[in-house]
């Protein structure tokens, strides 16, 4: 009877956490289509100004997202959840009521500086999830992803044409203040008992730092992966719909361009979701963590060079289709094995770094590839593909790692016997 009610107790948990980051998702994906035309229609931005309101959340994050999940270490989950949320909340309301481009910049800043919610959410799916379940539980957050990428941009464009420019921000902040109360009134705490930092911890400086995390040779292997991932996802973001434009919808009226970009986006979504609700737990069974690391970056390497090749949208559908399925294998398993090699009390701070990792990657590979589009609009893609390649190496050495670990762990439980 106790386990029954511990177990509906963690269903719980983890379906308010996942409501929190489809939240943070939804939000942003409303926003992805939406900003630019706001920005532009309502403040006369140019096309160079607008995508620095994409620079300045990722730069926001990239510098906030550690700070975050080290808070998070030292004083509990919770507060810093609902602190972060209501700074989302604010951030909406801010884009909503807007008068100059400042207040557009400050609202992104502070988005970002908050969007450091779903690295604590992470770090609580952690505390809550045994370690063999860990990369199930973190691959639900990518299928929330899936979801909130799905119907965000179309909640966001129907709204905008029904109610006007400013009612989307409205709506993303009504949603963001209920999982304010939600969290506030349906989340217990974890870092309790051992998992709490001591009273000397709580005085030293605290964190994982960059030095300390490079000199850990397996979490410098993880975090050189996903930066090289997600170098090739940021670029295949901020080109995505300029690409469909100049190639694959090459010689369509902008009313068809619009909705058949929309629509392969959506079947990114799509997949991505499919991957994690239906395939991640198969795949983890039959391969493991590691495995899944090289078959993702080998689906993403062959789906980014596919794209540099196909003039179709339906061989880009196809495409979209395994490249958000190497995504869907690839990162839960590096977030958990990230997660694996530092000890509990510090997984919100390992998170944070891994977070930031990825923001800065995005920051970098957003900024280069508009230049790159300029010289091909296929550009962006085969140098995503060549990241990619490049990345199987640290991903090869880390799965050997993982043989030789697995390998000194069974030595040691058979002396032990």
């Amino acid at each position: 009877m106790g386990a029954r009610i511990k177990l509906k107790q963690i269903d719980r948990r983890l379906l308010t956490i996942l409501l929190i980051v489809f939240v943070q998702m939804l939000g942003a994906a409303m926003i992805l289509p939406i900003l630019p035309l706001y920005a532009r229609r309502v403040f006369a931005l140019s096309p160079e100004v607008i995508t620095l309101l994409v620079t300045a959340y990722f730069a926001a994050q990239f510098v906030a997202g550690p700070f975050l999940g080290r808070l998070s270490d030292r004083r509990g989950r919770i507060p810093v959840l609902i602190l972060s949320q209501i700074g989302t909340t604010v951030s909406f309301l801010m884009l909503a009521l807007a008068g100059s481009p400042m207040i557009l910049f400050l609202a992104r800043i502070l988005d970002g500086i908050t969007g450091g919610n779903i690295i604590v959410a992470q770090a609580y799916i952690t505390d809550i999830t045994p370690r063999e379940k860990r990369t199930e539980a973190l691959g639900y957050i990518f299928a929330v992803f899936g979801i909130g990428f799905i119907l965000g941009p179309a909640l966001g464009g129907i709204l905008a044409a029904a109610f006007g420019p400013r009612v989307p921000y409205f709506f993303a902040a009504g949603a963001a203040f209920l999982v304010v109360l939600l969290t506030r009134y349906t989340l217990e705490e974890t870092v309790t008992g051992e998992q709490a930092p001591t009273p000397a911890a709580r005085s030293r400086r605290f964190g994982l730092g960059l030095a300390r995390a490079l000199s850990n040779s397996t979490l410098a292997l993880i975090l050189t992966i996903a930066f090289l991932a997600q170098f090739g996802l940021g670029l295949l973001q901020a080109t995505y719909a300029l690409f469909g434009e100049a190639v694959l919808f090459a010689g369509y009226s902008e009313d068809m361009t619009n909705l058949g970009i929309g629509l392969l986006l959506a079947m990114i979504g799509l997949s991505q979701f499919i991957t994690q609700a239906a395939l991640l737990r198969k795949f983890l069974r039959l391969l493991g963590e590691y495995r899944l690391v090289i078959l993702g970056n080998l689906v993403r390497m062959f789906s980014l060079f596919a794209y540099a090749l196909i003039t179709s949208p339906w061989l880009a559908g196809i495409s979209g289709i395994f490249f958000a399925l190497g995504v869907g294998v690839m990162m839960p398993s590096l977030q958990s094995l990230a997660t694996g090699t530092v000890a509990d009390n510090e997984r919100g701070g390992v998170l944070g770094l891994y977070q930031s990792a990825i923001s800065l990657s995005v920051i970098f590979s957003t900024a280069l590839a508009g230049v790159l589009f300029a010289m091909d609009p296929t550009t962006p893609f085969w140098l995503g593909g060549i990241l990619a390649a490049v990345a199987l190496l640290p991903a090869l050495i880390l799965w050997q790692r993982g043989r030789q670990e697995k390998a000194v762990d069974e030595q040691a439980s058979v002396v032990a016997e």
